[in-house]
């Protein structure tokens, strides 16, 4: 079946998950952010369904499914109103790198709960000072007898106080060249010398940012995922279904906003007819619309590579999804802001928030600057300025 036109069970599952998403809505979710709590009940129904665990080995509690499903879920929460940020980095990122990776004794250990939602766990690559570039990471570590000593800083790290452990990127040096390779490791919220201190964010979500102390971290050998040497391999396992869940992330939110758009402009009169018979409101809904659609197709695509295999074509889609549906979301939630005028910035209609939240997928988890680096580089064969 072509990835472009969707099977039979992935209409099923989108479906299925838009009644759950349905049931808790915006407002749920917006509530929950306002008391400072989680979204605990909608990422236990969601799990009890099978959606979060949807792309982890069936052998491990697992769905079977790939990213391609886990990403149908995270949009059709998103559409409406209520998409669960950590689906991003706990079974995406986390869980994808373990399932490919991990010893058989971490994938015992951890794959469980990830797919069925009684654990979660956040990943810490970007540095203060490195920004997207993870050749600057700074995180070191190093042996000592049969452990390894993590020393470094991490930034924006998002759920670490509900997380049971983060997957650390840090870079150990290569015996055979002396050069700093990256390596992942897990570590358990509680481990000695792991600090945590909450970012202040102007936007208000449910899942708080972080910024990681780790001084003089010690663990033990079995906390280095996979093999010391396939480090990039690894990391890049992870860092595709990453851009590929954000642009899932994106698509739902603008969609969630064009359809609160629409409606408005069906129903909303202020001459003879409702605004939205009006091409100046109309046709910017639906180049929004189209945008959005688009995005989606090569979200689809880059789904349908990783899930075959192939990390390199994934990786270009990937990050051209990203690209696509960061910009699609930006330029949906703003035309839809616009459609409803003032009331676009009221609570009620719960549209002026998701301004400074669409910004999000042009900025994380890699800048829209650096896949135009990438597609140029990569992709079109430039040479690079750095």
């Amino acid at each position: 079946m072509s990835s472009t036109i969707e099977s039979a069970e992935h209409k099923a599952l989108r479906t299925a998950v838009a009644a759950l998403g349905q049931r808790y809505g915006r407002e749920y979710l917006a509530r929950v952010a306002r008391e400072g709590g989680h979204p605990d009940e909608l990422w236990a129904d969601a799990a009890k369904l099978g959606y979060l665990g949807v792309n982890l080995p069936e052998e491990y509690g697992g769905g079977g499914g790939g990213i391609a499903e886990l990403a149908i879920v995270l949009e059709e929460l998103g559409a409406a109103g209520c998409p669960l940020l950590m689906m991003v980095v706990s079974p995406a990122i986390c869980g994808t790198v373990i399932a490919r990776f991990g010893t058989d004794d971490q994938k015992r250990t951890w794959l469980p709960g990830l797919a069925d939602g009684s654990r979660t766990m956040a990943f810490g690559i970007t540095e203060p000072d490195a920004g997207s570039n993870s050749h600057r990471i700074t995180t070191t570590a190093r042996r000592d007898g049969d452990d390894w000593i993590l020393t470094g800083r991490k930034v924006f790290i998002s759920g670490v106080d509900i997380a049971d452990a983060t997957l650390i990127v840090g870079r150990t040096e290569d015996a055979r060249t002396g050069r700093l390779k990256p390596c992942l490791f897990i570590v358990p919220r509680d481990t000695p010398g792991f600090g945590r201190s909450v970012i202040d964010m102007e936007l208000q979500a449910a899942e708080k940012q972080f910024e990681l102390t780790l001084d003089e971290v010690r663990l033990p050998s079995s906390a280095l995922v996979g093999d010391e040497d396939a480090g990039l391999l690894q990391l890049f396992a992870g860092l595709n279904p990453e851009r590929i869940m954000t642009a899932a992330f994106a698509i739902g939110m603008g969609r969630y906003a064009l359809a609160r758009a629409i409606e408005y402009a069906k129903t909303r009169q202020v001459w003879k007819e409702p605004i939205g018979a009006h091409q100046a409101v109309a046709h910017p809904l639906a180049q929004a619309h189209i945008e959005l659609e688009l995005a989606r197709l090569m979200t689809q695509k880059a789904a349908a590579l990783y899930d075959a295999g192939d990390d390199m074509g994934a990786g270009e889609a990937a990050n051209m999804a990203k690209y696509a549906a960061g910009e699609a979301c930006v330029r949906a939630v703003d035309q839809s802001v616009h459609t409803l005028g003032g009331n676009g910035l009221t609570r009620e209609y719960g549209l002026g928030s998701l301004i400074t939240a669409s910004r999000v997928a042009r900025i994380a988890p890699v800048s829209r600057e650096m896949i135009l680096n990438f597609i140029s580089h990569q992709t079109l064969g430039l040479p690079k300025s750095y």
